[in-house]
């Protein structure tokens, strides 16, 4: 029996394996969070005595979100990975999701962690998490605003031939997404364990993600070429291109470190919010769009 593209993009990005996987990510969440606090239990206790940059994951029973955390993110990668086909706008819109969650593991991090000064004193510590947690506020509220505003935006459609050729086009890069985030996965996982023999094992925003978001930018720039050919106005390529240029300011944000990081994150979502809303207004004037897609 043939098996088709489309019966591809079915079977393992399709609405049944995504509440199956969204099933599996829950239930591995929970396990996973029980098992790090189990962990963390026997660590006061005594009975289980590590060594390494990693011990720093059992220094609170904070630091036990971390893991349920990092599965409920891997989740979302593979949610915005499954967005690629259907919008343009919505898969950025679920790379701020992802930005979000991951400023918000950085602060619970942190606060199994730090350590505050008695007194009004505010130190570097207190100061650096002030920013963090400001920078979620932005971070989710830009987020909620996005995809608002991305509901409201009207668009034209293409004939149909055109429309189903962009959309097979996009299914494919989905599933090429698709595989380079499983090696990625294995990759980071397996030189994760390594280094924790070694001694090391500390855990950051750039494992996996770094890697990841270099490819989804190279995922980005394909379907922005891809689209010319079916597009020519200007307002739909400088849009897209924008939306190309606030991925590449996340993955920025990902390798950077401190104050930097986060007003990058910020300023990712600022650029998103900006774009969809300038495109809702004038983009139209411009041309047709691709699809019931690209809003």
């Amino acid at each position: 029996m043939q098996f088709s593209r489309r019966d591809s993009y079915e079977l393992f990005l399709g609405y049944d394996t995504d509440q199956k996987i969204r099933k599996f990510a829950i239930i591995t969440a929970i396990i996973g969070f029980c098992l790090h606090l189990l962990l963390w239990v026997l660590y006061q206790l005594g009975e289980f005595n590590p060594s390494g940059e990693y011990i720093e994951m059992l220094s609170s029973p904070l630091s036990s979100l971390y893991t349920p955390f990092s599965i409920l993110l891997a989740y979302e990668v593979y949610q915005l990975i499954r967005t690629i086909p259907e919008s343009f706008s919505s898969s950025v819109g679920k790379q701020y999701e992802i930005a979000t969650l991951l400023v918000v593991r950085d602060i619970l991090k942190r606060l199994s962690n730090v350590e505050f000064q008695d007194g009004w004193v505010i130190d570097s510590d207190l100061g650096f998490l002030i920013v963090e947690c400001m920078a979620f506020l932005v971070l989710f509220y830009t987020s909620l605003v996005y995809h608002r505003i991305g509901k409201e935006v009207k668009n034209e459609n293409l004939g149909g031939d055109k429309l189903s050729s962009f959309i097979s086009s996009k299914e494919i890069i989905a599933l090429l997404m698709l595989l380079v985030f499983l090696i990625i996965t294995f990759t980071s996982m397996s030189g994760w364990i390594e280094s924790v023999m070694e001694g090391k094992g500390s855990v950051n925003r750039e494992i996996f993600f770094l890697d990841f978001f270099t490819f989804l930018i190279l995922a980005d720039i394909l379907i922005l070429l891809i689209s010319y050919w079916f597009y020519t106005d200007f307002g739909n390529l400088a849009r897209n291109t924008g939306f190309v240029l606030s991925t590449v300011v996340i993955r920025v944000a990902i390798s950077s470190q401190g104050v930097s990081a986060m007003l990058l994150f910020v300023l990712s979502g600022i650029i998103g919010v900006a774009i969809i809303r300038i495109s809702m207004d004038n983009v139209s004037n411009f041309g047709p769009t691709v699809e019931n897609e690209i809003h």
